[in-house]
């Protein structure tokens, strides 16, 4: 098995690789001046000394070659050095470097606007390894799928076996972050596959007449056996013929992706390639680049040879090259060939790659994080937590909480005196959920959840430009879990400070109406509330239990335990908050 490189290693590799760059690029120089001193000679004086070009032109772009290849060894292990370093951020919750994905927020999604899963510091931050948008928005639209336990067991095993294979997980991110630097839309590419190309029997003729004719040619100018004006005029014959494919040329250059993407997919893919699983789902995501015929890695390497012709027509070597061996019908006919015979494999290709670069990002946080505690689903009605943490606290702080919902009970009030912890202790459920629903572990010792999806009404605020107040917002938010609970779906909610935009006695009227209306449903969940009188409703509703978080004022300071305990709130502490904050009250 090859040995995992450490930081010291990577440092010391990445010293001698920079000292070795150096050194190419100066050989690279002299000969580059070499060849360019020797065709001078061959093409005015001295014809003999072309050999003598055409070996240095050999030596300069196997030189190349090896410069491209310490290059990019270079900017693979540099990534490698960065992944480290960011880690290291993830694990003190220094997440203000890390992109938040606040494109991804969406005011009108079940639960995603509540629990920090976008924005400053955040679910995303901490889980988004993706190297690419794509694959950033497929990590989103993970996070913001319904609960679904058949996809987060399929998951489970896959993000377990990877986490376990740190060397490919950190391979497979340092490659796409090295290699993939300004994405281009593929859209242009696909729809080039997707069209039938034209291929007139005739170009046949200059396809293979232009390299023979061209050899043939240069030979016997070299040796002086004919014209130069007959090179001349070979040369306008090529361009005549040439130009009836210059737009054909032109259209599937601009339609080519960028080289970056395709050196980061045939590297990815050669490391799939060369990884062997146990699991059936990533077996399954494997198989789509093992052919039958040619390896993947092989096939991307033909349409990245084929980019970088189509791409650089306009360099000064290709365009002598092409002007003596019209190159440009030959790399025509190989390029509409490739389309024939692999093109429709990359669409399914491309959305394949954005998949492993989420189940990276999952296994890169699970392994960071240690997340061996996986969820238990269950068809019941019941949810257990044991000692449950919010994932974005530093774990060595965040107070861990117990909690049980069993099958006869719907909802549980929650009362607790400002900054105590009952917003927080909701969105740790619901954080987890979202976590246990991607196929990850969670941040406690035990979480089972039942058959429900999640819906959550937690930061309602006014909209002016929409002339909404927040209270008209959050009544939409109740609305939305109405008409699910209506449907027959069965969810758990969060409701945070319920109705908290209207005065004491119409709020506690709509609570216990609300309350009583989702009881006749299927759903079941916890609202928090500041009024304590609501907790009265444990006495005439069997389905409604109080839980509370506690605080205590000594001197001048109020103490928070932030843990869950049975019943309602025994004292609040407002009174005390807004005399620390200078209010004076009078007797």
């Amino acid at each position: 098995m090859k040995k995992e490189l450490s930081q010291v290693d990577i440092i010391l590799e990445l010293s001698k690789s920079k000292k070795k760059k150096h050194l190419l690029s100066v050989v690279r120089i002299v000969l580059f001046l070499g060849m360019l001193a020797t065709f001078i000679v061959g093409a005015t004086d001295k014809s003999w000394v072309l050999i003598v070009f055409a070996g240095l032109m050999v030596l300069f772009f196997r030189i190349v070659l090896t410069f491209i290849r310490l290059q990019d060894r270079i900017a693979f292990m540099e990534q490698l050095l960065r992944i480290e370093e960011e880690s290291e951020k993830r694990k003190t919750r220094t997440l203000g470097d890390f992109d938040g994905g606040t494109e991804f927020l969406d005011k009108a999604h079940p639960f995603a606007n509540d629990l920090d899963l976008f924005g400053q510091h955040s679910l995303f931050q901490l889980l988004n390894h993706t190297v690419s948008r794509d694959g950033a928005q497929l990590l989103a639209d993970w996070m913001k799928r319904e609960m679904d336990a058949e996809t987060a067991l399929s998951r489970q095993s896959a993000i377990h076996e990877l986490a376990a294979n740190r060397d490919f997980i950190r391979s497979f991110e340092a490659i796409g972050r090295a290699f993939l630097k300004d994405e281009k839309s593929k859209k242009p590419f696909f729809q080039w596959l997707s069209e039938r190309e034209n291929w007139p029997k005739w170009y046949f003729i200059p396809t293979f007449i232009g390299p023979i004719g061209g050899v043939l040619l240069l030979a016997m100018g070299v040796s002086e056996m004919i014209s130069p004006a007959l090179l001349g005029i070979w040369i306008i014959l090529g361009i005549g013929f040439m130009s009836s494919i210059f737009m054909k040329m032109n259209k599937i250059s601009a339609s080519m992706p960028l080289l970056s993407d395709l050196k980061t997919y045939k590297k990815w893919v050669e490391q799939l390639e060369n990884t062997g699983f146990r699991d059936s789902y990533l077996n399954s995501l494997q198989q789509s680049f093992l052919t039958q015929h040619l390896k993947g890695s092989q096939i991307l390497r033909e349409l990245e040879q084929k980019t970088f012709l189509l791409q650089n027509r306009f360099n000064l070597m290709y365009l002598i090259a092409n002007a003596f061996f019209w190159l440009d019908f030959l790399i025509y006919f190989r390029a509409i060939r490739w389309k024939k015979n692999h093109g429709y494999l990359m669409s399914d290709w491309e959305e394949k790659l954005k998949e492993w670069q989420v189940l990276v990002s999952l296994a890169s946080f699970a392994f960071e994080e240690r997340l061996d505690v996986l969820p238990t689903w269950n068809k019941s009605t019941e949810i257990l937590a044991i000692d449950l943490k919010h994932p974005l606290i530093l774990p060595n702080t965040a107070i861990g909480n117990d909690f049980h919902l069993g099958k006869e009970q719907k909802t549980v009030l929650l009362t607790g005196s400002n900054m105590s912890g009952k917003t927080t202790f909701m969105r740790t459920l619901g954080i987890n959920m979202v976590l246990a629903n991607l196929g990850l572990g969670i941040f406690g010792k035990k979480f089972e959840i039942g058959a429900f999806g999640l819906f959550t009404s937690m930061r309602n605020t006014d909209n002016l430009g929409e002339s909404v107040s927040s209270f008209y917002a959050e009544l939409g938010r109740i609305k939305k879990l109405l008409d699910m609970a209506a449907d027959g779906r069965p969810i758990f909610y969060l409701l945070d400070e319920i109705l908290k935009g209207t005065n004491t006695i119409d709020r506690i009227m709509g609570s216990e109406a609300l309350i009583r209306q989702l009881a006749a449903s299927p759903c079941k969940g916890i609202i928090s509330t500041h009024d304590i009188e609501l907790s009265q409703l444990e006495d005439k509703l069997p389905y409604v239990i109080n839980r509370s978080f506690h605080s205590q004022i000594f001197e001048d300071k109020i103490l928070f335990d932030y843990t869950l305990k049975e019943g309602p709130c025994p004292s609040f502490n407002a009174h005390k908050l807004m005399e620390l904050m200078g209010i004076k009250f009078t007797e």
